[in-house]
C-alpha cells in the first residue's frame, strides 16, 4: 500500500520557538501525522511542557546564538540520525514606533531573532539535509514579508529577508533533494498578538478592539483571527509529501487579507 502523502511517519522534524504559539500547535499536528518532534526555545520549562504532551523532545537554544544552534542541531540529530523537517518559527514582534523614532538597539536586537538566529538555523539544516540529500525547510514569514506595515520596520525587515532567503536557498538546495519553502501568517490569536495589541494601544493611545478590528478582523476577508493550528496545518503540507514538487513557494495564511 502507498504511504499517506500526508504522514510523516519515521521523520524528525525540529521547530524552533517551540514553547507556545504556532510552535506548540504544529508540534501537535506533526505528531499527529506521525513525526517525531523536537522543540526548541530559550525557555526549557513550557518547552518541556509541550514535549510532554506531545511524546517529544525539548532541548533548550537561544537561536541568536550560533553556538546553541549547532548544539541544538547536533543533538536533535542524534535521536533518529537524521532531520528530516525544520521549522524554522522563532522570533519576536520587534519594536513598535515609527522609523524616524525607532530605537536601534531594540531594532538590532529583532534582526538577530528574527534574521540572524534563522539563519543560523538555515546553515545548519543545510548541511544535514544535503548530506542525507532530502528534508523539507519551513520558514516563517508573515505577511508583513510581502507588504510594509507602520510602526514594525524591524519585524517588516526580518519578513522580507526571509522570503529572498527562502527562494535563493530553493534554488540552492533544490538540486540535492531538499525544499524551501516559507509561510506568511497574517494576524494569528493568541499571547504574542494580546501583547502586541496592548503595545500599539499603548503607543497609538487607543483601545485595544478598535485597533483589532481596524487593522486586522474587519480587514480579512473571513472576518476573523487566524488559529494557530491553522498556521500547523499549512505547514504540514510544506513539511509532507503533498508537496513534494513544490518548492521556493509562499503561502498566505491570513483568512483572505488581500
Amino acid at each position: 500500500m502507498t504511504q499517506d502523502p500526508a504522514r510523516l511517519d519515521g521523520k524528525l522534524a525540529v521547530i524552533t520557538g517551540g514553547g507556545s504559539g504556532i510552535g506548540e500547535a504544529t508540534a501537535h499536528v506533526f505528531v499527529q501525522a506521525g513525526a517525531t518532534v523536537v522543540v526548541a526555545g530559550r525557555r526549557l520549562a513550557p518547552l518541556e511542557k509541550v514535549a510532554k504532551a506531545v511524546g517529544g523532545h525539548a532541548i533548550a537554544c537561544d537561536v541568536s546564538d550560533q553556538d546553541d544552534v549547532r548544539a541544538l542541531f547536533a543533538k536533535a540529530r542524534k535521536i533518529t540520525g537524521r532531520i528530516d523537517v525544520l521549522l524554522n518559527n522563532a522570533g519576536g514582534p520587534g519594536p513598535i514606533a515609527p522609523v524616524a523614532e525607532v530605537d536601534m538597539t531594540d531594532w538590532v536586537s529583532c534582526m538577530n531573532i528574527n534574521l540572524v538566529g534563522a539563519m543560523y538555523c538555515l546553515q545548519e539544516a543545510a548541511k544535514i539535509m544535503t548530506a542525507q540529500g532530502a528534508g523539507s525547510i519551513i520558514n516563517m514569514s508573515s505577511l508583513m514579508g510581502i507588504q510594509g506595515y507602520p510602526m514594525r520596520s524591524a519585524y517588516v525587515a526580518s519578513k522580507f529577508a526571509l522570503i529572498g532567503i527562502t527562494e535563493t536557498m530553493a534554488r540552492e538546495l533544490g538540486p540535492v533533494g531538499v525544499r524551501v519553502n516559507a509561510l506568511m501568517p497574517g494576524a494569528v490569536s493568541g499571547e504574542n498578538m494580546d501583547r502586541i495589541l496592548a503595545r500599539r494601544a499603548e503607543a497609538e493611545g487607543r483601545p485595544t478592539s478598535e485597533i483589532e478590528r481596524e487593522n486586522y478582523t474587519d480587514v480579512a476577508a473571513l472576518k476573523r483571527w487566524v488559529t494557530p493550528e491553522e498556521v500547523g496545518r499549512a505547514a504540514l503540507y510544506y513539511a509532507s509529501d503533498l508537496s513534494s514538487a513544490i518548492t521556493g513557494d509562499k503561502m498566505k495564511v491570513d483568512c483572505g487579507r488581500f
